[in-house]
């Protein structure tokens, strides 16, 4: 199967020091971080001073003696953060990034398993945990971050920093024997423990071979480089956002920035302004969804949403000229002003939302990966994109099917550079995924088009087999479920039922009761009432699919469902029925949904006229707009074709400016909530 085509040339690194030395020399004076302080202004890192505050603490633990050990890492981003993920890569010891919002026993039991002699910990993680440090093991040291007098036993990274920058300064032998330590870059470097979706977490084994080969890859396909300020919303502990969103910024030269919480993340984006952003989909739709509804709580902007998008399409078709992000700059000023890029990996988005935003003048490149992968294996990317498939394999990597079914559908098979070296201390279940051919078994089941595009269908393990030996992929009728916007989350499971011998299509939901209530204008819905019409959904969902696929049951949730990090459903962990509201067959007699229709179709019907008459002084401003546009593009073209579509997109943006002031000075403003916080 045939992968992407290198577009850019990109330098070779070797291992992770090569790559920090490189972008020190290249962007020397480059802002490398962007930094809040505590009053809100913000502090520039250029690369000078990260390499030199890497090498201080790489040689103060150089000095401590961590030459060669496993050293674990665990908090939120931050440039400390980055720091002692490079300054333990440099040269020093095998680095153990761990999730910050694992419980405790999940945290021991990682320490325990790869053989950690040293926590570098967070202070609000080390608050959390205060009471059960005592149960960790005796030997294993901590260092904390932001704690400037910790616990009796521990030691403060800024001591532990200004020991090492002293040592530097002084020519310290411990600074020089850091500084040329021998790295590997084919043995293990980074020790990952996969949240899973599925069971107990496995120790990924990567090589900095690994993680460079990704790096490299993708930046021949991904044009970013010195200008583009990226915006680290999701963990760095997870590959996806350390190799791409981190790692691969170092490599670019670009500038990275931390949001001090999701709950102010519109309020740092404007101040930050973004240029790119790596994120999964649910970050996305969210912001999406927001913006709509922003735009559809007046008239002028409800004219904006509508029409503006037809005027983008008219001016690229009719004269070449990209007007998206004139018509909705102001949609773009609350994301920063400059964002132009979202890379998505993870799981499937809305393709409706990628269409949105491709109009608001912000692209959308979806990719996939494993951390077993370091994550990359393939992605849409610069001339390449569609909206259902995850790309092509990224130069370099080969992938193929196996087992290969009558829909063209079979299990992902992946082979190249990228591929983990084993899971830690488990022979057999690094057989079980890795084969004698170097092929790494994914488990994710896919299709492949006719231009070489990978179309994601399930995870083999998930799949529910009929007993007439029918396959039903549960992530299909997750996606058609969730699209509908009482729904929030979904999981589809196979139930055995005892009384025919049959497996039977159930549905777990979790319905956006808010909403139910909003439609029905109903405050006080009971579980049956919720029930009942989110069984009609489903009702109507099944009509579009074969009689096998139908969802045969639902049980509604009264909460979430548990996800990982990557906000991803932990199927193992959501197989209990303890938060289940209500549940029962899907009812074929009218419920809720119908009466709330027929509801809705009469105050439709009472406020026709008005609509009709809305909907008409919105097409004439549009049919003005057009106009304005052939006029302006004429008298360019008379003028010079060179500056047509310059001039045109002036003339255009001025006569959609009113109408995007006016959706702007009615949208709410964000309340804002919470201390602000360093991110040192």
């Amino acid at each position: 199967m045939k992968s992407s085509t290198q577009l850019y040339r990109v330098r070779h690194i070797r291992d992770f020091r090569d790559m920090l030395d490189q972008s020190a020399t290249l962007f020397a004076n480059e802002p490398a971080f962007k930094l809040r302080n505590k009053d809100g202004s913000y502090t520039t890192i250029n690369y000078t001073k990260y390499r030199e505050d890497v090498r201080s603490l790489g040689t103060a633990l150089w000095a401590k003696g961590y030459h060669g050990k496993h050293i674990a890492l665990m908090g939120p981003n931050s440039y400390k953060w980055a720091t002692v993920y490079f300054a333990v890569t440099c040269g020093l010891g095998v680095l153990v990034p761990i999730d910050k919002e694992l419980p405790f026993d999940d945290v021991k039991n990682i320490l325990e398993e790869s053989e950690s002699s040293l926590l570098i910990i967070d202070k609000k993680s080390m608050k959390k945990f205060a009471n059960q440090m005592s149960q960790l093991p005796e030997d294993i040291e901590i260092i904390v971050m932001n704690e400037p007098r910790p616990a009796h036993g521990m030691h403060s990274y800024e001591e532990v920093f200004e020991e090492g920058r002293a040592l530097k300064e002084s020519r310290d032998q411990s600074y020089l024997d850091y500084l040329v330590a021998p790295i590997d870059p084919e043995v293990m470097s980074v020790l990952i423990y996969t949240s899973g979706t599925s069971g107990m977490a496995k120790g990924v084994m990567l090589s900095q071979k690994n993680i460079c080969f990704v790096i490299m890859s993708n930046s021949s396909i991904a044009n970013i480089g010195p200008g583009d300020q990226m915006f680290a919303v999701l963990p760095m502990h997870h590959t996806f956002e350390c190799s791409l969103g981190f790692l691969a910024v170092i490599y670019n030269g670009c500038c990275n920035a931390f949001p001090t919480s999701l709950l102010r993340l519109t309020r740092d984006m404007q101040e930050v302004k973004p240029t790119v952003i790596f994120t999964v989909p649910l970050l996305v739709e969210k912001m999406h969804d927001k913006i709509v509804e922003t735009l559809d709580e007046s008239k002028p902007g409800q004219m904006l949403f509508k029409y503006g998008g037809k005027l983008v399409n008219y001016a690229n078709d009719k004269f070449g000229i990209d007007l998206s992000r004139k018509v909705f700059s102001l949609v773009l000023k609350n994301l920063g002003g400059r964002l132009r890029l979202f890379i998505i990996g993870a799981a499937a988005i809305n393709p409706d939302v990628v269409k949105n935003f491709e109009t608001f003048g912000v692209e959308s490149y979806l990719g996939y990966g494993l951390t077993e992968c370091a994550p990359l294996v393939s992605c849409n990317y610069d001339g390449h994109t569609t909206l259902d498939t995850v790309g092509m394999p990224i130069p370099g990597v080969e992938v193929k099917l196996d087992d290969v079914n009558d829909e063209g559908i079979g299990e992902l098979l992946v082979r190249g550079p990228n591929v983990m070296l084993g899971y830690y201390k488990n022979e057999e279940a690094t057989r079980e995924v890795l084969d004698e051919d170097g092929w790494l078994h994914t488990g994710d089941l896919a299709n492949v088009d006719g231009n070489g595009n990978i179309r994601l269908t399930g995870r083999k393990k998930n799949v529910i087999v009929t007993k007439n030996g029918k396959n039903i992929y549960p992530e299909e009728l997750e996606d058609a479920l969730n699209g509908n916007p009482f729904i929030l989350e979904s999981m589809v499971v196979g139930t055995e039922r005892e009384e025919d011998d049959e497996t039977i299509v159930e549905a777990k939901i979790f319905p956006d009761v808010n909403a139910i209530k909003e439609a029905l204008q109903n405050p006080d819905l009971t579980a049956e009432d919720v029930f009942n019409y989110i069984s009609d959904i489903v009702k109507e969902i099944n009509t579009k699919f074969p009689n096998y696929k139908k969802i045969r049951e639902v049980s509604i949730r009264n909460t979430e469902f548990i996800k990982t990090t990557t906000q991803k459903v932990k199927r193992y962990a959501n197989m209990d029925d303890s938060a289940t509201e209500a549940s029962g067959e899907v009812p074929g007699r009218e419920t809720l949904t119908q009466q709330a229709e027929k509801a809705i179709g009469v105050a439709v019907e009472a406020v026709k006229e008005t609509v009709e008459k809305t909907v008409e002084a919105a097409g004439n401003a549009y049919e003005a707009m057009k106009e304005s546009l052939a006029a302006a593009g004429k008298d360019a073209a008379e003028d010079a074709a060179e500056e047509a579509p310059e001039e045109a997109a002036e003339e255009t943006a001025t006569a959609v400016e009113d109408v995007a002031e006016a959706a702007a000075e009615e949208a709410p403003a964000e309340e804002e909530t919470g201390d602000k916080e360093e991110q040192q």
